[in-house]
């Protein structure tokens, strides 16, 4: 098989653990007992006077590959936390639960075992039903929120009239793999989506928890109701892709009224699919900035004081 010769994902798998690593990033593996798992790239040190911040990946790929190009411009400010989600990378369990609230409660034990407190969120797709998990059971703990193309108000009705595609068809052949590209991206990617990248990437990052993944994608619409859902109350900013066709963008006006009163802030990004992070990195990291940055006592209009302050915290832009 090509891929034993040359594995194009294997080798970028490499230069991100790199990245991550040169970055002040380590590998760490806690043992949560009862089967499982969870694997966190954590600080070289942390550091009590900065505060946390806890990144989670979509069910796309592991960590490394949807976090990557952030990570750099957020350390110097935080304590920066990046995990595999249950079934990704190295982390696994025998529990059969594949809800998001049970990925929520397994990365915050991992954070119990680094000795953080409170911190933000912020979650990529997959990742963000599971941040908003985070923020429902565990009000202390968070204290922001980023939601990133996040299809929380999802209901099972909506799959049931065709709005969620992905369903529980994971990449497992190549026309899959393109099929998935094409719902994710709203241009062809820089890497591009032929037959033999589409082996590769199911050789090297699909080949283990296969079905434990659908059983994930299965988890998140099986008997969902939007008025169950738990409304948060953490400041919270949504960033959406306008011609995003994995959680069309008609979910996101539904989740910013489900908020109520809370300070909850929506950004649509024109010509912009779902896969945000690879399409728009300078816009998505532009909003992410200015709402880490933003204080409670700043008013909307106070923009003088605003660009202050998120020269002083974020010197640097995104240039990857």
């Amino acid at each position: 098989m090509a891929a034993s010769c040359f594995s194009y994902v294997s080798s970028r798998n490499k230069c991100y653990q790199y990245s991550f690593s040169r970055a002040g990033l380590r590998s760490s593996t806690s043992d949560l007992g009862e089967g499982t798992v969870v694997h966190c790239w954590v600080p070289q040190t942390h550091k009590d006077d900065k505060p946390t911040l806890l990144l989670l990946h979509g069910i796309g790929a592991n960590a490394m590959w949807q976090w990557d190009r952030f990570i750099d411009r957020f350390i110097p400010r935080f304590n920066v936390y990046v995990p595999d989600l249950i079934f990704f990378g190295d982390s696994h369990t025998t529990r059969p639960d594949r809800t998001e609230s049970f990925q929520a409660s397994c990365v915050m034990k991992v954070m119990d075992v680094h000795g953080v407190g409170t911190m933000t969120v912020a979650g990529l797709s997959y990742g963000g039903f599971v941040a908003y998990s985070m923020a429902a059971q565990f009000k202390e703990r968070i204290d922001r929120v980023v939601l990133i193309c996040a299809g929380v108000a999802l209901e099972e009705k909506d799959v049931e009239d065709g709005m969620f595609k992905v369903k529980s068809a994971f990449l497992q052949f190549p026309s899959m793999s393109r099929r998935l590209f094409q719902l994710s991206f709203l241009q062809t990617p820089r890497f591009g989506s032929p037959s033999c990248f589409a082996m590769d990437y199911i050789h090297v990052m699909c080949k283990d928890y296969l079905q434990e993944r659908k059983e994930l994608v299965e988890a998140l619409h099986k008997g969902r109701r939007f008025v169950l859902l738990p409304r948060i109350t953490q400041p919270t900013l949504m960033i959406w892709g306008e011609e995003d066709q994995v959680f069309p963008v008609e979910l996101a006006p539904r989740l910013k009224r489900h908020f109520g009163e809370n300070r909850a802030q929506l950004v649509l990004l024109k010509k912009t699919g779902h896969a945000i992070n690879e399409e728009k990195p300078k816009e998505r990291y532009k909003h992410t900035k200015s709402f880490f940055c933003a204080d409670p006592m700043i008013t909307p209009n106070d923009n003088v004081k605003r660009l202050m302050l998120a020269n002083l915290v974020f010197p640097h832009q995104i240039t990857k």
